[in-house]
This record gives C-alpha cells, structure tokens and sequence, in this order.
C-alpha cells in the first residue's frame, strides 16, 4: 500500500476555500484601511484650506485698520463689497447651481481674492460635485443673518455681546469664535445660526466622519465630531436649502452640538438652554 503523499480533493478544496477567503479579507481590511486614510488625508486638506481662509482674513483686517470683510457670499452692501461674488444660483434651494467657470469668476471679483489666489484653497475634497466654493462665514462676522433671526440682524448689543461683528478689536476671545465652517456646497450669504433659540437653522455638515470642520479668528481650524445621533441624522439629509429650520435637538448630546456651533458663533447664548 503506497503512503499517501498528496491531499485528497476534498483537502484542496478546503485549503483552496480557506485561501480564497483569506484573501478576500485581507483585501477588505486593506480597500478599508485605505478607504479610512482617504477621508483622513481629505480632512487634512479640508483643515488646512480653513487655516489659510482664515489667515487670509486676518491679513484682510490689518490691512483694513480692523475692519472685517462683508461675509456673505454673492451679496453686496453700500461701500462692502461680499468676500466672494456671486458664486450661486438664484434657484440652489431647487439644487441649481452655476457653471464652474461663473463660479471661478465670481469667486475671483471677491474682496478676497488678493489674499488667497488658489482656486483650491476654496474647496474641501469631500465637497458635492460642482462646487468650487464649499466654505462659508458665519452670521456672526460681519455675515447676513436671516429675517428669523431678528436680534441678530444688524450691528447692536444685546445683553452686552456684541452680535454681528464688524471691527476684529471687538472679537473677545478670538480663539473660541468662528470664522469659516466647511458647509460643504456654495451657499449664499452666510452660515446661518440662531442666537436666542435652542433650534438649527441650517443643516449641520456630517461629511467628515460626521464631523465638521472649522476654523477660527486666531487663525486656527479644528475638527468637531458630532455626539447627538440626530445631529447627525439631521446632516445626512442631502440637500442644499436650509432645511434644518427649527429643528429642535432631542438628545442632551445633540443639544451639547447645538450649543457648542451657537456658542462658538455669537459667543454665548442667548436664551437660558434646556436640560
């Protein structure tokens, strides 16, 4: 009787199923761990995008004796002309959008545009296709707040604070205030937020790991991971209109979301938060 020397088929057969399935796993981890250095490495650019949109605007005020830009996109004041033209399209809240080659040129007419000259630098990589701007200031500097945000329209105090922001020596605490947050599609005006109502106005971006970035009147940016679940269901809707308009957080991590933007955008609340 010879010895056997070989695998029986059944033995190949496992042995050729274990291989198989080895390296079909193999392979997930790696397409996975590439997949996850992919959305890393976009963060990385998106930080660093806001990093020098924010220095841009620093250096706008110094060469302005303090004076912040007009931060709302595509509109126009008496003696203020918008930081960037208008890059939008009348009907964006029907997901219309301009050509790439308008959206260049508005961007370029901006008051902007001679402190930061990379078209590139306007964007985030993980941006809705099409757009070339995806970052927008916020109500707060010098923006336009929406009619329903009615103690935050115009320059005035209330309770003290400063609302909307015209001259960077007013800016306390410039470390915790935010300029530009990654919004994620060219939006008009500005990134609209309550200051005296425990509600979203606009949708919280979620495109970085359910996070969003932003960066601040120090020159700073940072990336903020969202807590509350509907947080981040609320950003999930894909849609380029404001339509997280009076949404109430559920949850106290989502209201811990809500607070931090609010808190970060006026520099305190203007109403008393609930538990």
């Amino acid at each position: 009787m010879k010895p056997k020397t070989c695998f029986a088929k059944r033995d190949v057969v496992v042995v050729l199923g274990c291989v198989v399935f080895l390296l079909i796993t193999l392979g997930a981890i790696g397409n996975g761990a590439s997949e996850e250095a992919r959305r890393l490495e976009m963060r990385s650019v998106c930080l660093s995008n806001l990093k020098s949109l924010a220095l841009a605007w620093l250096m706008y005020t110094d060469d302005n004796q303090g004076m912040i830009v007009n931060g709302a996109a595509g509109i126009s004041r008496p003696n203020e002309p918008a930081w960037v033209g208008r890059d939008w399209d009348h009907n964006y809240m029907q997901g219309k959008q301009l050509s790439e080659k308008k959206q260049k040129a508005a961007i370029k007419a901006g008051l902007f545009w001679p402190y930061c000259r990379g078209l590139e630098v306007y964007r985030c990589p993980a941006a809705l296709k099409g757009n070339i701007r995806t970052y927008s200031i916020v109500d707060s500097m010098n923006g336009y707040p929406q009619p329903d945000n009615p103690r935050g329209r115009g320059p005035k105090q209330v309770m003290n604070a400063l609302l909307i922001i015209k001259q960077r020596p007013l800016i306390r605490r410039p470390h915790k205030r935010i300029i530009f947050i990654d919004e994620g599609w060219a939006a008009p005006g500005s990134y609209p937020v309550y200051y005296d109502k425990e509600l979203w106005l606009a949708l919280p971006p979620v495109r970085h790991d359910e996070g969003v970035t932003v960066s601040f009147a120090d020159g700073h940016s940072e990336y903020w991971q969202w807590k509350g679940s509907e947080t981040i269901r609320l950003g999930r809707i894909e849609a380029r209109t404001y339509t997280g308009k009076h949404i109430a957080p559920e949850t106290a991590e989502g209201k811990e979301d809500l607070h931090k933007v609010q808190k970060a955008v006026w520099g305190k609340l203007g109403y008393t938060a609930t538990d």
